[in-house]
């Protein structure tokens, strides 16, 4: 079975309504302590947990399309969102909010499920497009949660938000039981020896390992500034609200709606062009916030560059590695986003102890380094090609 233009588009919403699921916590923390009357930094917390759910869903779940049947999967783990997201909203203390955060990341990472799926099932000729429209829906649902979560949760109360999310995602099981087409498993062994082929990939398959370090250095950069750019927006001369800063996500959507254009350009040319044009805007992004620091034509023009450029890669190297294993696609899609996973987390944590150095200029070196990285990667492994192997 193929695809149809209406598959896609339902795949890329439901993609986009639950990775959101991850993000809905971010702007409603200074609510939860509060409520509980604990400290900003311990409610902060929850966020950690949601982060670390998700890491571990992506190590121990995303393998598993491999093994099982990926529709049922898919909708198995959905239900189990809407039990974590129904506890969150019900919480009688952080410490158990913390917990439905670790259960709520944990069975969020449908989106990397969804993916390897619709690549299975995509005509080869068109999957850049395919992956591009879908990992729109899932940057616009990363970029604009913490937008709607910082309007339910002024108006309605931190927990309203739960609620919503829980009825969304409920929905959405209905939804992907009636559309989504069914997919065949291709591996017959055990659980561990599926864990255990990840270290085979990752030894054996080249092309994986420089377009996960290449992502890893640019999702580092894209996390390095998410975390700081609150608090040059909360400092003069902007002064901006919570809710303003939420707004700035617009922007990045904006942005994130180029990924088809990207996926067409993967399509009908080598998808290794398209990462150095990413790489390119991605260096223009961060020219702008220097320069532009303390204007906000400037910074929005700059999260749009930014946001392209890692469309531009993301998809690209996505691309690129489904290409290589049909069999392996939720494995070689597990160590791909782990490694992303891993670049984000450390790209926040720099970018927090480079802001305390250096402020806003440390920020903009920093992320031109790691952008810098990248490029070195890229251009050092531009001629070699991967091989496969058969895990």
């Amino acid at each position: 079975m193929t695809l149809s233009r209406w598959n896609i588009l339902i795949m890329a919403l439901c993609t986009g309504l639950i990775v959101a699921n991850i993000y809905y916590s971010q702007p409603l923390l200074v609510l939860m302590s509060e409520e509980f009357g604990v400290t900003e930094s311990n409610a902060g917390q929850v966020t950690f947990f949601t982060q670390l759910g998700y890491a571990l869903g992506l190590l121990f779940c995303v393998p598993l399309g491999d093994k099982l049947e990926r529709k049922w999967q898919i909708v198995v783990m959905t239900l189990a969102a809407v039990v974590a997201l129904v506890a969150a909203a019900k919480s009688v203390n952080i410490t158990m909010l913390k917990v439905t955060g670790l259960m709520i990341g944990f069975t969020s990472v449908v989106p990397q499920l969804i993916l390897p799926l619709a690549a299975n099932l995509s005509d080869p000729a068109s999957r850049g497009k395919v992956i591009g429209t879908i990992m729109s829906g899932l940057l616009v649902g990363i970029l604009l949660s913490r937008t709607l979560s910082g309007m339910v949760g002024h108006h309605f109360g931190w927990r309203a938000m739960f609620w919503i999310a829980a009825g969304i995602s409920a929905l959405l099981a209905v939804i992907m039981i009636t559309t989504f087409p069914s997919s065949k498993p291709n591996f017959t062994g055990t659980y561990g020896q599926l864990m255990k082929s990840l270290l085979t990939l990752i030894k054996e398959q080249p092309m994986l390992r420089e377009a996960s370090a290449i992502n890893a250095c640019c999702f580092a950069m894209f996390g390095m500034f998410w975390t700081t750019v609150v608090f040059l927006l909360s400092a003069p001369p902007f002064k901006y609200t919570s809710e303003q800063i939420g707004l700035m996500g617009l922007a990045a959507a904006a942005g994130a709606l180029g990924a088809p254009l990207v996926g067409r350009i993967a399509d009908k040319k080598n998808p290794r062009i398209a990462i150095g044009y990413g790489i390119i805007f991605l260096f223009l992004g961060y020219f702008l916030f220097y320069t532009f620091q303390a204007n906000l034509i400037g910074i929005i023009i700059g999260i749009v560059a930014i946001d392209l450029g890692l469309q531009g890669i993301h998809v690209s190297n996505q691309t690129r590695i489904y290409t290589l294993l049909p069999e392996a696609r939720n494995r070689l899609n597990t160590v791909f986003m782990t490694t992303s996973f891993i670049g984000t987390s450390l790209g926040s944590g720099i970018g927090l102890w480079v802001w305390s150095v250096a402020q806003w200029n440390g920020v903009c070196i920093a992320g031109t380094g790691l952008i810098s990285i990248a490029l070195i990667i890229y251009l050092a492994t531009y001629k070699k090609s991967g091989r496969v192997v058969s895990v």
